[in-house]
């Protein structure tokens, strides 16, 4: 069984209401869950949009120092993060400097939440996927839904090469 978190669990923990970190820690500790899986309700959308130091259209990784660094807030609006205005992003690690989250009652609103969140979002001093990230929330094909692995690799037109 794997017993890790994906990076998406914040994702699962905005439509459940559950925090699957504390239920993890309550196992170790040696207690029972308090719910089945049946007694879990799915409300509303979430949208994760992960913030990298890297260029947005090339991918190529922006190691550095952090200049400024504002993250949004506001309802149904999360931030999973470790960086900081001067915090140094290594180079030899993984490019994930934070997660943005937004929740709504609908596909819609959490869209709205986010195309909001991302545009007030700043980090200055390295390159970062905001710019990516805003325009995909303002893309018609990704509001329709129904994208598959390779709407990305599309839309970039990388599909292929």
């Amino acid at each position: 069984m794997n017993t890790r978190l994906q990076v998406e669990h914040t994702v699962t923990e905005m439509v459940t209401g559950i925090d699957l970190v504390q239920q993890q820690i309550f196992v170790a500790a040696g207690e029972k869950l308090k719910f089945r899986q049946k007694d879990i309700q799915l409300r509303g959308h979430a949208i994760e949009c992960r913030q990298n130091a890297e260029d947005p259209y090339n991918f190529v990784p922006s190691p550095g120092k952090i200049t400024k660094f504002h993250m949004p807030g506001g309802p149904g609006v999360r931030i999973d993060t470790h960086a900081y205005a001067g915090y140094t992003v290594p180079p030899h690690y993984d490019s994930m400097i934070g997660k943005l989250i937004t929740y709504g009652d609908t596909r819609e609103q959490a869209i709205a939440r986010m195309r909001i969140a991302l545009s007030e979002m700043m980090i200055d001093g390295i390159s970062t996927n905001i710019a990516l990230h805003a325009d995909l929330m303002a893309d018609a094909a990704f509001h329709l839904g129904g994208t598959s692995i390779h709407y990305l690799e599309q839309k970039l037109g990388i599909y292929n090469k």
